[in-house]
């Protein structure tokens, strides 16, 4: 199985010249598409005017108050963005060519040098079994160098205990004050509990939630009697894969999960995006741009649902 060179600079200059530059031509180097919406600030509400646009208009005030009322916004230019990593033991899975934290890693270094390339700064925040890197947020091509180099130098974590995401969401409270663009990218095998603190955070910072997949978490092949091995804990069972039984209740318990989870990204007021190991990352980045068209769309139209109608703070 292939595996990122352990190079910062070789990692960035592929990217560079792989990723980067492709994205370029699908983008027209149009990157507002990707980042719009977060650098507005809230400052006043006021009655609305004629020439106003009706696209601001604040319902839930104009309801209360049985009066239009428009939303004004102060532009602020520089947009700061960060990155909760889950880099948990579950994160070195993957059965195809890329493993799923090889793939938190494009994805990230990728993003990242998009944001400095335009002067906005980028912060990190690295969880393996607690919150033990605090990456803050600056600018520029050496501060991804030296953000890829801290997530590709971090010691190994033994497998004893499970994930906890919500000590990593409640540090990200306390880490980042501003409002901000914030990318949680997780595989999100977690100890449960990390929902209330998503939503809490999601009250004060623009969340993407960027769950990282591979294929065989979802459907087991027919292999015959194989070891399955927890990633988190490192228990191993031996399962019987010809049990076309087994199979139906394995991808059963896929496709629970997975409703669980959209449920909560939903309740938390959080967009999610996928990330297989077998995806093509440019694809993957296209779609967080049209997420990110159509949400602005739908917050253009005055329609959003009221979990998404949150001043900024």
């Amino acid at each position: 199985m292939s595996t990122l060179p352990r190079d910062p600079e070789r990692i960035l200059l592929r990217l560079e010249w792989a990723v980067i530059r492709r994205l370029d031509g699908a983008l027209h180097g149009n990157y507002r598409t990707l980042f719009r919406g977060v650098g507005l600030d809230l400052a006043d509400l006021r009655e609305y005017q004629h020439h106003d646009d009706v696209r601001h208009i604040d319902w839930n005030v104009t309801a209360r108050l049985q009066t239009p009322y428009v939303r004004v916004f102060n532009e602020d230019r520089e947009i700061t963005a960060w990155f909760l990593l889950d880099l948990s033991p579950s994160m070195d899975f993957g059965s195809q060519e890329m493993k799923k934290q090889a793939a938190l890693t494009e994805f990230v270094t990728v993003l990242a040098r998009l944001l400095t390339r335009h002067g906005n700064r980028v912060g990190a925040l690295l969880y393996g079994d607690s919150v033990d890197t605090v990456i803050p947020a600056r600018t520029g091509r050496r501060h991804v160098l030296h953000l890829l180099h801290r997530m590709l130098s971090r010691p190994g974590r033994s497998q004893s205990a499970p994930t906890n995401l919500g000590d990593l969401l409640r540090a990200a409270f306390r880490f980042i004050p501003r409002r901000s663009l914030v990318f949680l990218v997780s595989d999100f095998l977690s100890a449960p509990g990390w929902t209330a603190p998503l939503a809490h955070l999601a009250q004060r910072h623009e969340i993407l939630a960027v769950r990282l997949t591979d294929p065989l978490e979802m459907n087991l092949p027919d292999l015959g009697l194989v070891v399955v091995q927890d990633a988190e804990t490192g228990e191993q069972v031996f399962v019987d894969t010809h049990d076309g039984a087994f199979r139906t209740r394995f991808a059963a318990v896929a496709e629970r999960r997975e409703q669980e989870l959209r449920a909560a990204f939903g309740d938390a007021g959080v967009d999610a995006l996928e990330l297989s190991t077998d995806d093509d990352l440019v694809d993957t980045i296209l779609r967080f741009a049209d997420l990110r068209k159509r949400r602005s769309q739908l917050a253009g139209g005055g329609r959003l649902p009221a979990h998404l109608e949150r001043s900024p703070r």
